[in-house]
C-alpha cells in the first residue's frame, strides 16, 4: 500500500476551527451572524458535537472531524465562487454551506477506538437532511427577530441540497444559493471519495478498483511515480 498517514483530515482541527471562525467573521449579516455564533461559538454544545462528527459513514470524509473538514471546504469554496456569479447572497450561501450537513451531528455515531462510523437510532428513523431542518429551526426561533423570509431561504439550502428527490431531498434546489450549495457540496463529496480511494490504493497501482462513490475506476497519474521517486 502507499505510505499515508492514518486516514483524517488533512488540515489539524485547530487549523480548520481557525478557519472556519475567520469565515463566520465574515458574514455581514447580522441575523446569519448571531445564528452562526448560536451553532459555532465556543460554549456551543453543537459545536462541541460538529467538531468531532465524521461527515459520512463511507464514501467522503469518515472519519472524526470529517464533518468539520466538508462543511468548512464546501463554505470556502462557495464563498469564493460567490464572487463571479452575479445575484448571489454571499452571506446567505456561506451560512447555508456551513449549515447544510448539521442534521449528521443526530445521524453518525464515531467509536474513537475502532475508529467505526454507524447510523444512530435518529438517523435511521429521520434522515440527516431532517434533522438538520429540524435542529436549525430550533436555534432559529431562540434569536428575537430573525426575519422569516431569511429563515425560509437558509431552511431550502439545507432541505435541497442534496439536488434530487431520488438523492432524498424533499425539495430540489429552486435558488441561486440553493443551487451553488448543492453544486459544491456535490464536488467536494465526489473529491472526498478520491481521497478514500487513494488510500486504499495497493503498491505499484495507478487504477483503484471501480468505486460507487466516483462512479468508476479513479486514475492517479502521478502515484506510482511518487513511489519510484520514494524507492
Amino acid at each position: 500500500m502507499i505510505e499515508q498517514p492514518t486516514q483524517g483530515p488533512p488540515r489539524a482541527p485547530e487549523q480548520m476551527e481557525a478557519d472556519l471562525r475567520e469565515l463566520v467573521a465574515t458574514i455581514r449579516n447580522p441575523h446569519l451572524r448571531r445564528l452562526l455564533v448560536l451553532v459555532f461559538g465556543e460554549g456551543s454544545t453543537t459545536w462541541a458535537e460538529f467538531r468531532d462528527v465524521p461527515a459520512a459513514k463511507y464514501y467522503h470524509q469518515a472519519y472524526r472531524h470529517g464533518l468539520l473538514e466538508h462543511c468548512l471546504t464546501v463554505a470556502q469554496a462557495v464563498s469564493a465562487i460567490s464572487v463571479i456569479f452575479p445575484g448571489i447572497d454571499r452571506d446567505l450561501a456561506v451560512t447555508g454551506a456551513l449549515l447544510h450537513d448539521i442534521g449528521k451531528v443526530d445521524s453518525y455515531e464515531f467509536d474513537d477506538e475502532t475508529d467505526e462510523v454507524s447510523m444512530s437510532d435518529l438517523g435511521r428513523l429521520y434522515g440527516e437532511i431532517a434533522l438538520g431542518y429540524y435542529r436549525v429551526r430550533r436555534l432559529i426561533e431562540r434569536l428575537d427577530g430573525f426575519p422569516p423570509d431569511l429563515e425560509h431561504a437558509l431552511s431550502h439550502i439545507i432541505l435541497s441540497h442534496h439536488g434530487s428527490l431520488q438523492h432524498g431531498s424533499p425539495v430540489v434546489p429552486c435558488t441561486r444559493e440553493a443551487t451553488l450549495v448543492h453544486m459544491v457540496d456535490n464536488l467536494g463529496g465526489r473529491l472526498g471519495s478520491f481521497d478514500r480511494v487513494e488510500h486504499q490504493l495497493a503498491d505499484g497501482e495507478q487504477w483503484s478498483q471501480w468505486d460507487k462513490g466516483i462512479g468508476a475506476g479513479a486514475y492517479f497519474a502521478t502515484a506510482l511515480q511518487q513511489q519510484r521517486k520514494a524507492a
